[in-house]
């Protein structure tokens, strides 16, 4: 297939932010082909030259695009509820330039051929980049370990069991010490399976509408034996969507004693609480389950303390026979992707922290922790790049979604905060800016996602 570069663009008159340099204030930014090749107060003394395509950005935000780190797309195997084409479409009209997909596809993603199958497609599809995560275990069983040589060579960035935690303790020394002679991470899904047998949290409110609870302890007991386990292996460990003020503790802690170990969170788990099961809305119904709003404020002090270090979409996406049923038998999971920065802009809306504060923990962060090329404005780096105004109001209305599926726990929720433009390696992906300069004509770029480092 013949590839058509992308030109000279120069986005202007824009409040630039760069999360990873501090950088926030007036500025313009200069692509060419796939890259950056200017960030500055002013790119041109008097008119831009003939070749380049000027984009007036009405003062509105730039900034790198963002990475979502916990990402269930479905294909292959469940295309129903969500495709790669339609998880794109969705992330780019959400700013996300880059995704990585968890490995509880069908067939499963712990061999090679599914995902190079995954990482084939995204590159076709052209929309977001799309890497993936290996399966620690065979089967996602928690008994044997997957070939994670073979996964890593492949370009699995780090290693998860996705929505189970691996309960045997043995199984999960191994794979520390396994993923640690690749420098690579392990990814967990922090809940002890036989506790976590209810369908919302413990409580009070679980008693009065008679649902069986699952108790905060599921996930502080699985944290408490991983981070010794972590010690005692020297492993890279990562704890994925926490959601109490025991397990901010306990990361605290083990940040403290020099461990290896970082964790994130999904706006599910800052922007609501358990109140929002009320009525058996089945659409609320998550893994981790939502808790009390005296955790809800602590994972905010944990956002604003540092010791979370990313915020991820945490998108699952269910068709609507999933979730329509009664609550007890509906399916977990909420549909992200759409609702990642508005939500998280509630965070700078309310005061807690700042915007550039905001959005490292959505783009320079997560990038770093699996050590990709991404998440920054700077020379040299590849033009992924969003345009957003920070303070357009918008109501979700999960029935607009692109995703497939529309089971948003924000469904009906006021917000702030609107994608106008995304960019991935210098071409236009999404573009609802009013009066907007001509879109790039370039031809997507069938291109390999670089290996982590």
């Amino acid at each position: 297939m013949s590839v058509a570069t992308p030109g000279r663009v120069a986005y202007i008159n824009a409040r630039v932010l760069d999360p990873a340099t501090g950088r926030d204030g007036p500025g313009e930014v200069l692509t060419s082909g796939e890259e950056i090749v200017d960030v500055a107060r002013k790119l041109f003394d008097g008119h831009p030259p003939a070749d380049v395509e000027v984009v007036d950005c009405g003062g509105m935000c730039l900034a790198p695009g963002l990475v979502d780190t916990r990402v269930q797309l479905r294909e292959p195997g469940e295309e129903h509820k969500e495709s790669l084409k339609s998880a794109g479409e969705a992330a780019v009209a959400a700013g996300v330039t880059t995704m990585v997909c968890l490995p509880n596809t069908n067939p499963i993603m712990d061999d090679e051929p599914t995902l190079e199958f995954v990482a084939r497609r995204a590159r076709l599809l052209a929309l977001t980049k799309v890497y993936c995560y290996g399966a620690i275990t065979k089967g996602l069983q928690g008994k044997e370990l997957a070939e994670m040589g073979l996964l890593a060579e492949a370009g699995a960035l780090a290693f998860t069991d996705a929505t189970r935690a691996v309960a045997d303790a043995q199984v999960m020394r191994r794979a520390l010490q396994y993923a640690a002679t690749f420098g690579l991470m392990i990814i967990q899904h922090p809940e002890e399976p036989t506790l976590a047998t209810g369908v919302m949290n413990s409580g009070e409110l679980a008693t009065r509408m008679g649902l069986a609870g699952i108790p905060r302890e599921a996930e502080i007991i699985m944290l408490e034996r991983d981070i010794r386990l972590v010690a005692m292996t020297d492993g890279r460990y990562h704890a994925a969507h926490i959601s109490t003020a025991d397990s901010v503790e306990i990361i605290a802690r083990a940040k403290a004693d020099g461990l290896k170990v970082s964790c994130d969170t999904a706006p599910f788990y800052f922007a609501l609480n358990e109140l929002a099961v009320t009525d058996y809305r089945t659409f609320a119904k998550l893994s981790p389950p939502l808790r009390a709003e005296n955790d809800r404020r602590a994972i905010v002090e944990g956002l604003k303390s540092g010791v979370i270090d990313a915020i991820a979409s945490d998108h699952a996406p269910q068709d609507s026979d999933s979730k329509r049923l009664p609550f007890p038998q509906a399916a977990f999971g909420g549909s992200g992707l759409e609702t990642l920065l508005a939500v998280s802009l509630d965070l700078y809306h309310n005061g807690d922290m700042s915007l550039l504060e905001v959005l490292r923990r959505l783009t320079s962060a997560p990038a770093d922790l699996l050590g990709l090329e991404a998440g920054r404005l700077a020379k040299g780096r590849k033009a992924d790049l969003t345009i957003f105004d920070p303070d357009q109001g918008w109501k979700v209305i999960a029935d607009k979604f692109k995703s497939k599926s529309k089971n948003s726990p924000f469904d009906g929720r006021p917000v702030q905060g609107r994608v106008l433009r995304t960019v991935v390696d210098g071409r236009v992906v999404f573009n609802a800016m009013p009066h907007a300069a001509k879109e790039s004509t370039a031809s997507p770029v069938n291109r390999t996602p670089a290996k982590a480092r």
